[in-house]
C-alpha cells in the first residue's frame, strides 16, 4: 500500500489531482492518503515529481522490528505476572503461533487472488 513521506513531499497536490478515486488529500502542506479510499492503482507513485509516495515495502524492516519488540515485551509481562521463564517461553511460542496464522491468511490470500487473475 503506498504511503507518503513527509520529509520528500512538499504538498505540491500532484498526486491529489491525478487520484482518481479522491483518496488523496493536501493538509498541513503534506499530502495525506486516505486507505479505505484508495484502489492501489500506483497513479500517485508514477506522478509524484518529488518521489514521496513510496511503497509499504520499504516499511517491511521496521514492522518486522515492531513485532519483535511487542513479542518481547509481551514475553516479559508473562515472565512478570506469571512469575517464571517457562511462562515466558510459552508467551513467545503463542506470537509465533498468531504470526504463523498471519502467515497462512496471507499465503491462501494470494493463492485465491491470482486464481482470480488467471480466471
Amino acid at each position: 500500500m503506498p504511503w507518503i513521506d513527509d520529509v520528500m513531499c512538499n504538498g505540491c497536490g500532484v498526486c491529489v489531482d491525478e487520484c482518481p478515486t479522491g483518496a488523496i488529500k493536501v493538509e498541513e502542506e503534506k499530502a495525506k492518503i486516505y486507505m479505505e479510499e484508495c484502489i492501489r492503482c500506483a497513479l500517485c507513485h508514477d506522478v509524484c515529481p518529488q518521489e514521496a509516495v513510496r511503497h509499504d515495502s520499504d516499511k517491511v524492516p521496521a514492522r518486522v522490528q515492531s513485532n519483535v519488540e511487542k513479542a518481547k515485551l509481551n514475553m516479559a509481562a508473562c515472565i512478570q505476572h506469571l512469575g517464571s521463564e517457562e511462562e515466558g517461553q510459552k508467551c513467545l511460542n503463542r506470537m509465533i503461533k498468531h504470526f504463523m496464522r498471519e502467515k497462512t491468511i496471507a499465503e491462501k490470500t494470494v493463492r485465491v487472488l491470482k486464481e482470480l487473475a488467471n480466471a
